[in-house]
């Protein structure tokens, strides 16, 4: 198979790549590296230019003649979002539709979108599935909530089908240590704290200690994203196979408050981590653990590497690799 990911040189996306090229697919990716890495991309060929390039991205269409199209690429900061939204609807929506474009001129049918629970906004009940209402609170959830929106049409007029897969906490690294988080500025907890284990960040913040959990502080279902990528796999076979389309929620099922991270990261890595308090920050849920009952029953999918202490280890692992960026 000929397949295209777009954001192919970021966290999610390179480890996509990187398992496409190990199961013997033909892989390009797409990427404008404005936060992705051009090293990170371990598979294939790589193509540096802009979802917003028509011309460009149709000579890679006629150059190529793909299968399918894996899209990763867009703005991910929740806090950035609130504040500039426009580079989240130009680059989330406005891109993604001009992708959408150029994939239905060269009938291209398969399509299986990055989304997020950010779709859902504050949660109704735990653990989600996908009949829980879509309630957007920020730029974000919304830009790819409206994409979600945009897909059916594209089925009912053009047969393109789709699969959207909502990630929880993507978290973890490849195992052997060749990929992990590297974003500027990082935002995500497990790389924040292991960051301070390392020396290279002073302290680990945690935003409330007041929450209706058992400890206090918030509870996440923090999803390995080697299973992230072999849902992806998956799905691109259901596809392939005539599957109709569809959304699935990602996540292990159970969630891990951030006392517990943090307690995870000081028995893996063995080093003390200083941990400061604050306040709550606005728009922080209690809880959010996924229900992914749909994927495992229509796609066969599965999360194996469940245990927080795995996830740890191996993000771990990247952290002690990544002076070699320095």
């Amino acid at each position: 198979m000929n397949i295209l990911v777009c954001g192919g040189a970021g966290y999610i996306g390179s480890h996509m790549v990187k398992m496409l090229g190990g199961k013997g697919c033909n892989v390009v990716t797409f990427d404008n590296l404005s936060s992705g890495h051009a090293d990170a991309v371990l598979s294939g060929a790589l193509v540096q230019g802009c979802l917003s390039d028509t011309p460009a991205l149709r000579n890679l269409f006629f150059q190529y003649q793909f299968d399918a199209v894996m899209h990763f690429a867009s703005c991910i900061q929740v806090g950035e979002s609130v504040h500039k939204p426009a580079i989240y609807y130009q680059n989330n929506v406005a891109n993604t539709l001009n992708l959408l474009q150029v994939m239905v001129e060269f009938e291209v049918k398969n399509f299986i979108f990055s989304s997020t629970a950010a779709t859902f906004g504050e949660p109704q009940y735990t653990p989600i599935d996908e009949k829980h209402p879509q309630l957007p609170i920020n730029p974000y959830g919304r830009s790819k909530w409206l994409i979600e929106q945009v897909l059916p049409d594209y089925d009912h007029a053009y047969g393109m089908k789709s699969v959207c897969l909502r990630y929880f906490n993507a978290a973890g690294a490849n195992p052997d240590g060749l990929l992990g988080e590297r974003h500027e500025p990082e935002t995500h907890l497990i790389p924040l704290v292991l960051q301070a284990a390392s020396g290279r960040r002073k302290n680990i913040t945690v935003f409330g200690a007041d929450y209706d959990t058992p400890d206090g502080t918030c509870i996440r279902d923090y999803i390995h994203v080697e299973d992230l990528c072999e849902a992806h796999w998956l799905a691109l076979q259901y596809l392939r196979n005539g599957g109709t389309s569809q959304n699935f929620n990602l996540g292990n099922g159970q969630g891990f408050s951030v006392s517990q991270v943090i307690d995870t990261a000081k028995a893996v890595t063995g080093k003390p981590i200083e941990v400061t308090y604050a306040d709550r920050r606005a728009g922080d849920p209690a809880r959010l653990v996924a229900d992914s009952t749909a994927a495992n029953a229509i796609l066969g999918w599965k999360p194996y590497l469940t245990e927080l202490s795995v996830i740890v280890q191996h993000a771990w692992t990247w952290e002690l690799n990544t002076t070699r960026f320095d």
